[in-house]
């Protein structure tokens, strides 16, 4: 039986209270505020709590999406390169850094990196002493990092899952130099997506040999050894210790990409 609201309005023991902010109704006891949605954004005093509520981080996410899309619209085609905060200015990965963003600017590549120090600094530094485009996407973190010195376009999030967006969304490609956690995430998102068709014509380059070997065995022998995945899905990685030949691989999927569309 449906019941007509006007039956519900004029019955003693049912309480209809009924109040709109926005689109959202409210019925009941949830109807009764002492103040309207006007009042509360004009005075400009009270507590500043709302600010951590779900509702203002929505507005922040769209906020970091909105200005993310904006400044790198106009990007050249890119790569993102991927590799530890911790590699020292003298360890041997950080000049291999230095010269791949060096060769990603000379093949016309910009270098996209998480805009932090180790690894991330050399090829953002390679590819601005090559005259490239060296693009930092940095991150809001508990202890202080900030964007390294050789950032010529930088922008800062404060949730992963924003910037993640972007380093896919702008890339041919993605290179992971020996690295961490951060790398580690990186990575699978972006076999996931290629897996998965989110993203297509998209190499996933292991850089370093040595360092790559033991996770790229453990995958054949294991997950792919399993059935938990294919050889197909293997397939989507491309291990190397060559500069020369990781940019023939981005320059390949690049030309394979033009070519379907």
């Amino acid at each position: 039986m449906t019941l007509d609201p006007k039956d519900l309005a004029s019955s003693p023991d049912v309480d209809v209270r009924e109040k709109q902010r926005g689109p959202v109704t409210l019925r009941r006891s949830s109807s009764v505020e002492s103040t309207t949605t006007d009042q509360r954004l004009l005075d400009s005093r009270g507590p500043s709590d709302w600010v951590h509520t779900d509702p203002w981080r929505v507005m922040r996410i769209q906020a970091e999406f909105v200005e993310g899309f904006g400044a790198l619209a106009e990007l050249p085609r890119a790569v993102t390169v991927f590799g530890s905060a911790r590699t020292g200015r003298d360890h041997p990965e950080y000049e291999t850094g230095r010269k791949l963003g060096k060769a990603l600017a000379e093949a016309g590549f910009a270098s996209i990196t998480g805009g932090g120090p180790g690894a991330m600094e050399a090829v953002n530094r390679g590819a601005q002493e090559a005259g490239g485009m060296s693009v930092g996407l940095g991150i809001e973190l508990p202890f202080e990092q900030g964007l390294n010195p050789w950032v010529d376009l930088g922008v800062n999030f404060r949730y992963f899952f924003t910037r993640k967006t972007m380093f896919v969304k702008y890339s041919q490609a993605f290179i992971c130099l020996p690295g961490g956690f951060g790398t580690l995430d990186e990575l699978f998102e972006a076999l996931t997506l290629v897996q998965t068709k989110k993203v297509t014509k998209f190499p996933v380059v292991l850089f370093g040999v040595d360092y790559w070997q033991g996770l790229y065995d453990w995958l054949r022998d294991s997950v792919a050894g399993s059935g938990k995945i294919g050889e197909k899905d293997l397939a989507l990685l491309h291990l190397t210790d060559d500069i020369d030949d990781a940019v023939r691989v981005v320059e390949e999927a690049y030309k394979a990409w033009q070519d379907a569309h």
